[in-house]
């Protein structure tokens, strides 16, 4: 629930819209896990069949070459744990700006007071940095 303390009438600016631009962020970043995490099971099927003819791991790895499946894993990971970070800060920062308290977000978020405080210490402070993945 909102506060009522000094209702938010005014229509947010779309042009300039962290909740919105880190959402983008997040759909790129899911988009890209998707065929990333494609390549991952094909990798995984080929490594099985090349196994079940008996060749060891080194000759498989040899075989197939990078990205391994493990840094495509990480590359996932790292992608969503970046582009997940930049929307809870920028959604955090929003709903404080419309008039939520931080008890209300952090309700809202399943944190406590002090993790969304956190959070909008750091929406205020800059953008986390990207990650660095692996192409491949």
């Amino acid at each position: 629930m909102l506060r009522n303390i000094g209702e938010v009438t005014a229509k947010p600016n779309r042009g300039d819209d962290d909740v919105l631009h880190a959402l983008d962020g997040l759909v790129a970043a899911l988009s890209h896990n998707i065929a990333a995490s494609k390549t991952a099971v094909k990798r995984a099927h080929i490594i099985r069949e090349m196994r079940d003819q008996g060749l060891a791991y080194r000759e498989i790895a040899d075989a197939i070459g990078e990205p391994m499946i493990i840094q495509l894993v990480t590359d996932n990971l790292d992608r969503l744990r970046f582009s997940g970070a930049q929307l809870r800060q920028a959604q955090a920062a929003a709903l404080y700006d419309e008039g939520l308290t931080m008890d209300q977000i952090a309700a809202l978020f399943g944190v406590s007071r002090q993790r969304v405080s956190a959070l909008l210490r750091s929406s205020r402070g800059g953008k986390p940095q990207a990650p660095t993945i692996s192409e491949g």
